[in-house]
């Protein structure tokens, strides 16, 4: 490949494209016609040798060559942006900014009390706008859309090179039942465990959940008296019925019917559950961006 007289834009424009994988949203993001990015892939093409995109449902799918050079290229333009223009400082104290964050029900009910708590003495000018998602994959289409700076959520299943993420916090599963419930005296070991009707909690509508998937690989299986998307519900169900639910320790932990309720561990193997910062490559070196989710994983860390 001969280097001279290459146009630098055209890493650009596929840096863009490799970030959102769509030639609108591509030119929209670097200020150029659609037609203008529509041109610049096909020079990317030429120059690289390779379609680098595919057209699908989805939008522009990339090749392995456009999946193997999205990483060297996105970190020389940001070590080019890093040297040639000076960006300035995101100062918390002075800053009046308002972030769009997406948070599932979990994340909202764990860290956001803190998070606000430490934003009203950390940076008082600076508010949250908060968008709730349930599906674990919405969170990547509100990225791509910009409708949301950053995510806190279970990782998305269809990620790819322009959405980056990390654990930020954790929990575990407990087993719960009412006080009076029968179990509660007895114990919580397979037998009782299967004996008793269940709750499931599943936000996407399925009947089949992680502790199914458990008891399955021992050839087991229990009853589902109720399947209902809402978590916090579910400790209240539970105090007032003969039925068992298995939650993260948190809710149950947390619920205002907590005092009727006993934990046992799970009589089933299961892992902890992860939720991911979860964030468009876009904003990977953006101040304000940076700060914002160094300041979510240091108050996650705390809970």
């Amino acid at each position: 490949m001969d280097f001279h007289g290459i146009d630098l834009n055209l890493l650009v424009a596929f840096d863009a494209l490799m970030n959102e994988q769509s030639v609108t949203r591509a030119a929209t993001q670097v200020g150029v016609s659609q037609p203008a990015m529509s041109a610049a892939l096909s020079r990317l093409r030429k120059l690289f040798g390779d379609p680098l995109f595919m057209r699908s449902a989805e939008g522009l799918t990339p090749t392995a060559r456009a999946r193997e050079l999205a990483e060297p290229i996105a970190r020389a333009l940001q070590q080019l942006e890093s040297t040639l223009v000076k960006k300035p400082e995101f100062v918390p104290g002075k800053a009046s900014f308002t972030f769009k964050l997406g948070l599932s029900d979990y994340p909202a009910f764990a860290l956001l009390p803190s998070l606000l708590q430490a934003l009203g003495k950390t940076a008082p000018g600076v508010s949250l706008n908060v968008q709730a998602f349930n599906d674990r994959d919405q969170a990547v289409d509100l990225l791509d859309a910009g409708l949301i700076d950053a995510a806190v959520g279970v990782p998305p299943t269809h990620a790819d090179a322009r959405i980056l993420m990390r654990p930020v916090l954790q929990d575990e599963f407990v087993t719960i039942v009412a006080h009076g419930n029968p179990a509660a005296r007895r114990g919580m070991n397979m037998k009782n465990y299967l004996e008793l009707p269940h709750v499931l909690v599943s936000p996407e509508g399925e009947l089949h959940g992680i502790v199914d998937q458990a008891l399955a690989q021992q050839g087991k299986r229990r009853t589902l008296a109720l399947t209902l998307p809402q978590m916090f519900a579910v400790p209240a169900i539970v105090a007032k019925t003969d039925m068992t639910a298995t939650v993260l320790k948190r809710v149950a932990l947390h619920a205002q019917t907590g005092r009727k309720l006993v934990l046992f561990p799970p009589p089933v193997p299961l892992p902890r559950v992860e939720f991911d910062l979860i964030w468009h490559r876009r904003s990977d070196t953006h101040p304000a961006q940076v700060w914002l989710r160094k300041f979510i994983g240091e108050r996650a860390a705390l809970l």
